[in-house]
């Protein structure tokens, strides 16, 4: 993921706080401007996210349990650049995600999908001094949800990217090619820019992979 922490997107860039075609925003979607909050010296100075508060598998997520998980196991590769493509080191970059069946690790998920106790669904690390970060993982699948009747989501993985403080984080989604979901998903949808949406889609790539699991590069 090539995700440009500074560069202010263009307004088509961002998904529509209020989509009609997905459901829930009529009720959730901010009804006033948004209040900036200014970084302060201790934000922009202080301590953030150390190398203390990563396990030694947080970023593998097909060994944090006793067995190993069901699915096809993936890598997912990235790299954090600012606006001007210069990398940002030592940024902390978590993933979550549903497992391979399309069921979260979460007691408000009912979708009747079996849960993996191998399985937990998140990962974090911090990007190295080149801003590149890598997880391994297993494919999630898709799964519906209640937006409509006989709604789908397309697989996807949550990535979260924080800058030099939680002021700065940037909270997206990524998407795998070639997923018929994606054209029905209100969600990637809610982005006008057709750029920009293809910009969630990962891409393979066959340098880094390794046996057993596909490489993915979200671009």
């Amino acid at each position: 993921m090539s995700a440009r922490a500074c560069r202010r997107p263009k307004p088509d860039e961002l998904p529509l706080n209020d989509t009609p075609a997905y459901g829930s925003t009529a009720l959730r979607h901010p009804t006033q401007p948004l209040v900036i909050v200014p970084r302060t010296l201790s934000e922009m100075t202080g301590p953030a996210h150390g190398e203390a508060l990563i396990g030694a598998l947080d970023h593998d997520l097909t060994r944090q349990h006793s067995g190993e998980p069901l699915g096809e196991r993936i890598v997912i590769a990235g790299r954090v650049v600012d606006e001007d493509d210069r990398p940002v080191p030592h940024t902390l970059v978590e993933i979550w995600q549903a497992n391979a069946a399309g069921r979260y690790a979460h007691a408000r998920d009912t979708h009747d999908a079996p849960l993996d106790a191998n399985f937990s669904g998140a990962g974090r690390v911090l990007t190295d001094a080149d801003g590149r970060y890598r997880f391994v993982t297993v494919k999630p699948g898709a799964y519906p949800w209640n937006n409509h009747h006989n709604a789908w989501r397309p697989a996807h993985v949550h990535v979260s990217v924080f800058g030099q403080s939680c002021l700065t984080r940037v909270v997206t989604q990524m998407y795998f090619p070639g997923d018929p979901l994606l054209a029905l998903d209100p969600i990637f949808n809610s982005i006008a820019s057709e750029r920009a949406r293809l910009r969630l889609i990962s891409a393979f790539d066959l340098a880094l992979t390794e046996p057993g699991a596909g490489a993915w590069v979200s671009v």
